[in-house]
């Protein structure tokens, strides 16, 4: 095991701290190497909280710049990187909060042709995207490579969470099992149509990052087999159990 050295003891001492983690939990932390991709809404909280927590590597995949819009909610960013690269606006941010964390820029859209590339050196695959069809290539490569991956989606008001890992055979669905087919284009819009409410994006991005920080630890019950979803007009949370579908495309066999 990992021995924390005084600096980093004192860091993480409220972790430490917990009888569910402790020292040997933290230094899981610290060896962890977690993919976020998108470094937008979910993505900006998300990278935060793991940064914090001291996730050892942090990839970040995103091919966007931050603009001015992007900040009512895109709390990892602020005006002085208006224009950078979103994944090098992230990682001066995390360095500034822990400089012991190394953030891997991707600079790049996740396609299929690169999607298995991109997931090959990490443990755990967090999908902090906005559209259907980076869900579908993460889901599908995460699935055949068997890496966890945690997804978290929002529009508007609302949010939903789960975890798949259907790899891992019965009782454990994958995206597909949910939404087998892409919806059409005109049927779901985009946030820039839509809208997002800001603090909504907080809520499940932090969500979010706690079930990653669940996975690398093996803590508790895992959101695998259920939809997490949040309501905050409401204000609500309510879970969705999802069955394993036989006659899915990508895991119905496994």
């Amino acid at each position: 095991m990992l021995e924390l050295s005084d600096r980093q003891l004192e860091r993480y001492a409220r972790h430490v701290i917990l009888d569910e983690v402790g020292e040997e939990g933290q230094a899981k932390l610290i060896e962890a190497k977690v993919l976020v991709v998108g470094a937008g809404g979910l993505g900006a909280p998300l990278l935060l909280y793991l940064g914090a927590a001291g996730v050892g590597t942090l990839g970040v995949v995103d091919n966007d710049t931050v603009d001015l819009s992007n900040l009512q909610r895109q709390v990892i960013h602020d005006e002085t990187t208006l224009g950078l690269a979103k994944t090098a606006s992230a990682k001066a941010r995390l360095a500034t909060l822990n400089p012991d964390v190394t953030v891997v820029e991707h600079e790049e859209r996740l396609t299929a042709e690169n999607v298995e590339r991109l997931i090959a050196d990490y443990d755990i695959v967090a999908d902090g995207s906005d559209n259907f069809r980076t869900r579908y290539l993460l889901n599908d490569a995460c699935y055949a490579a068997k890496k966890i991956l945690v997804s978290a989606a929002l529009l508007r008001f609302d949010g939903q969470l789960s975890t798949y890992k259907a790899h891992l055979g019965a009782g454990h669905p994958c995206y597909r099992c949910i939404f087998p087919d892409q919806p059409p284009a005109d049927l779901i819009p985009r946030c820039e149509e839509a809208g997002i409410f800001g603090a909504v994006a907080g809520v499940m991005g932090c969500l979010q990052a706690t079930e990653v920080l669940k996975e690398i630890l093996g803590l508790g019950d895992s959101l695998s087999g259920r939809l997490l979803i949040y309501d905050a007009l409401a204000p609500a949370f309510r879970t969705v159990r999802i069955a394993k579908d036989p006659a899915c495309p990508c895991c119905g066999r496994a």
